[in-house]
């Protein structure tokens, strides 16, 4: 056999030419040689693979938050980056299944993760995890946050609760007496409610629905008492009176809420968000791992994209690589102890 060399940019490939017997024809390897030489090439010189679709996984079910967060921000960053990018939803395991997927992808900046609040809950709820949530991960930017809103049945009118400060002396007059609705276990809503209980010191019955469609209805009929929601679940309920919105996990009044007090002064240090940040396998460049960053703060920076996020009840963050490293190492220390404090347990 005959040995053919080429240089590409200082990469030294060999090709051989393969006779393959009895079929009486040669094939040569020198185009898939040449293109997987320069694949390989860009790769380690740590810049985007073009051509080759960036994907973004969702550890939720489509038509989510997460979801359509997540689709918002594919569509404006592959206008930045010129590239077509797919979202896939992996959902289950409160998000373990997409994030477990992209830990073990290839950091080529190809394939990215939409992670939410559970990402840093599930380091402590998962006793087991197959991937360290941080360490396995390189961070690109905090996307967005969205506050939520604690609300209640008309019933406990009857019990002299009309607020956070009313829930909270009632609360501790007459310990389980009162049940919050809980959409899914080890959620962001579900820890927001453990943690005020473990602020306030007080004991509220969970009540455990499979999803947040039913626990709202049941907290509409009455059957529940209070329960820790997304804006956009409850907001129309709330204008027709038809919930109490008792306050607000943000530190400041919301403006679709401007008269409901944040829950945080009448518990201070409260404060609870779900978030959405954008993350890649752990190993990428510090040059690819910038040029993500600052193309997806570059995409929600954008009026359009920002506006579409705020119709989903949530605010653009657009923050650096090393501001949502530091956020992400906190969130799972704090989530660690509501979730010790809990008992919780993943279903």
């Amino acid at each position: 056999m005959k040995h053919f060399s080429f240089v590409l940019n200082g990469l030294n490939c060999s090709l051989r030419r393969i006779s393959v017997q009895g079929i009486g024809f040669t094939c040569s390897l020198r185009w898939l040689v040449c293109t997987s030489c320069l694949l390989c090439l860009i790769s380690a010189q740590g810049q985007l693979v073009q051509g080759v679709p960036i994907k973004i996984l969702v550890g939720a079910p489509a038509g989510g938050t997460t979801d359509t967060t997540a689709r918002i921000l594919a569509h404006a960053l592959g206008a930045q980056l010129s590239r077509n990018i797919v979202v896939e939803n992996r959902p289950g395991a409160g998000g373990n299944l997409a994030a477990e997927y992209v830990a073990k992808a290839p950091a080529d900046g190809n394939t990215l993760l939409m992670c939410f609040t559970s990402h840093a809950i599930n380091a402590s709820l998962y006793p087991a995890l197959s991937f360290n949530p941080i360490k396995d991960f390189t961070p690109l930017t905090l996307v967005a946050s969205s506050p939520s809103v604690l609300v209640a049945s008309p019933s406990v009118i009857s019990l002299g609760i009309h607020n956070t400060q009313e829930l909270l002396s009632y609360a501790k007059a007459h310990p389980g007496k009162l049940n919050f609705a809980i959409g899914a276990l080890g959620s962001s809503l579900h820890m927001a409610g453990e943690e005020f209980k473990m602020r306030g010191k007080v004991y509220i019955v969970n009540i455990p629905y499979r999803g947040t469609a039913p626990a709202v209805q049941d907290l509409l009929a009455g059957q529940v008492d209070l329960m820790f929601a997304a804006l956009g679940n409850v907001q129309q309920h709330i204008r027709s009176g038809k919930l109490i919105a008792l306050g607000v996990t943000s530190l400041k009044p919301l403006s679709a809420l401007p008269n409901v007090a944040p829950i945080a002064q009448s518990l201070p240090g409260f404060e609870s968000s779900a978030w959405f940040g954008l993350l890649g396998p752990a190993g990428m460049s510090p040059q690819l791992q910038r040029e993500l960053s600052q193309a997806a703060r570059q995409a929600l920076g954008l009026a359009e994209t920002r506006e579409k996020i705020e119709m989903e009840g949530a605010t653009v963050v657009a923050s650096t690589s090393t501001e949502f490293s530091r956020f992400l190492s906190s969130e799972v220390v704090r989530w660690g102890k509501v979730v010790t404090y809990s008992g919780a347990k993943p279903e």
